[in-house]
């Protein structure tokens, strides 16, 4: 596909799917979800949205035949200093006890600066070829060296300045809260990085104080807070409940994103549907990662698995929560697989979490709901927005959930990406 290299010219004939279509008085939406229109492109930016035929004249024209185009995607929840990590950090059992054991041995004897920054841009290079344009990362902030991490990111978020847009964010079990001035270390490592406040949670006596201290540090500094919450199968673990009452206790007003809730999914159907709907009432947003949780959760040696350990989706949306559906861990002890590409989580959490009845709204999971969550504009396509495009060579959903849609084209401000994901031999120095 020729794509005129800069300057002016139009996408004719583009199907893009109307909940990523910023155009209130543009053409008319589709009964399918797709809104069929010509684009206009100028100076890198999306300069006009019309209707279908109406761009003309001596416009260099790219016509798309009702081929579906997206903008760039938002990937909410990754963990980059974890990635590619796998190689020489096996999972022995490949379930969630098994990765816990394993990381901490590696991060410890292996995680200097070369290599978390080495393994970091190798994944940006993936997602960046697939279409992706933001991203947060958790980064692992409770160890001997809580801003390890932190310092091999700085340069790393330099470097992709204009390209991809990294938010970071604390990745600290909520244990570590309870002393105060490590805590407040913290948040104040957070603060100075312009990242979020974030916890793992797990059941313990004293969780309601630390839960409190949490959003009150955040509060203190201006911070938004993502925690991993309910990453288990196990209906009597709760901890959502508690994120929620802390939130009320606090005052917390900030944004906040609760990221698995997997256990909303055993839970009983009333006391789930209470809390869901109390996420709502408080604005909290929640993300879904669909292709890690499969992985990990309901693993029995020998044992097929009974469950899907994806979290309640069409539950959660349907009670008015905004959900995102996200990459998580990638090629490490949590999750063996990936490779920060959106389109394959999204196709997987239409699978898994039966989004196609209609599927029309759920793009909006790995494009505008998390743009919007981390408070960046990205996801949209609209007048004087970045010319940020993802074409594909399906036009209906069945075929772009059929494949990998691995012939796609990615647009960067105006101009097609010359860009593959990198070759895995370039990390076999790394072990």
């Amino acid at each position: 596909m020729m794509i005129p290299d800069g300057g002016r010219w139009g996408l004719a004939n583009a199907a893009v799917p109307s909940v990523l279509l910023d155009a209130p008085d543009g053409p008319v939406a589709g009964p399918d979800g797709m809104t069929v229109c010509d684009l206009v492109v100028d100076a890198g930016r999306i300069a006009a949205i019309a209707s279908p035929g109406t761009v003309a004249g001596d416009l260099p024209i790219v016509d798309r035949e009702r081929r579906q185009v997206w903008p760039g995607l938002v990937d909410l929840h990754t963990h980059l200093d974890k990635g590619h990590i796998l190689p020489r950090c096996p999972n022995p059992t490949n379930d969630f006890d098994g990765a816990l054991a394993a990381v901490p041995v590696d991060r410890e004897s292996r995680w200097t600066a070369d290599d978390i920054s080495r393994r970091m841009d190798f994944a940006l290079r993936c997602a960046h070829a697939h279409g992706t344009v933001a991203i947060r990362t958790h980064l692992d902030t409770a160890q001997d060296d809580p801003a390890r991490s932190w310092r091999a990111l700085a340069p790393v978020r330099e470097a992709w300045a204009g390209r991809i847009d990294l938010q970071p964010s604390a990745l600290v079990p909520i244990g570590f809260y309870a002393e105060q001035d490590y805590a407040r270390r913290i948040a104040d490592l957070v603060a100075e990085n312009h990242g979020v406040l974030g916890a793992v949670t797990y059941p313990g006596p004293d969780n309601d104080a630390l839960l409190d201290r949490v959003f009150t540090l955040a509060a203190e500094r201006g911070l938004a807070v993502d925690m991993h919450v309910d990453e288990s199968l196990d209906p009597t673990v709760a901890e959502l409940d508690r994120v929620l009452d802390a939130i009320e206790r606090t005052g917390y007003a900030g944004p906040v994103t609760l990221g698995h809730l997997c256990s909303l999914s055993t839970r009983p159907e009333a006391e789930a549907a209470r809390s869901i709907a109390r996420m709502a009432d408080l604005g909290v947003a929640a993300v879904s990662l669909p292709m890690c949780n499969e992985f990990l959760q309901a693993r029995a040696p020998g044992r097929s698995p009974r469950l899907r350990g994806v979290a309640p989706i069409l539950d959660m949306a349907g009670h008015g929560v905004a959900v995102a559906v996200a990459s998580d861990n990638t090629r490490d002890p949590f999750h063996a697989y990936g490779d920060l590409d959106l389109l394959e989580v999204f196709r997987s959490a239409v699978r898994l979490g039966h989004l196609d009845l209609p599927v029309g709204a759920w793009p909006a999971a790995v494009a505008c709901t998390p743009a919007d969550v981390m408070g960046i504009a990205a996801g949209r396509i609209a007048v004087g927005r970045p010319a940020d495009l993802i074409l594909f060579s399906a036009r209906r959903w069945d075929e772009l959930l059929a494949r990998p849609q691995s012939d796609r084209v990615v647009v960067r401000a105006g101009r097609r990406l010359d860009a593959v994901p990198p070759d895995f031999a370039e990390l076999d120095d790394l072990g």
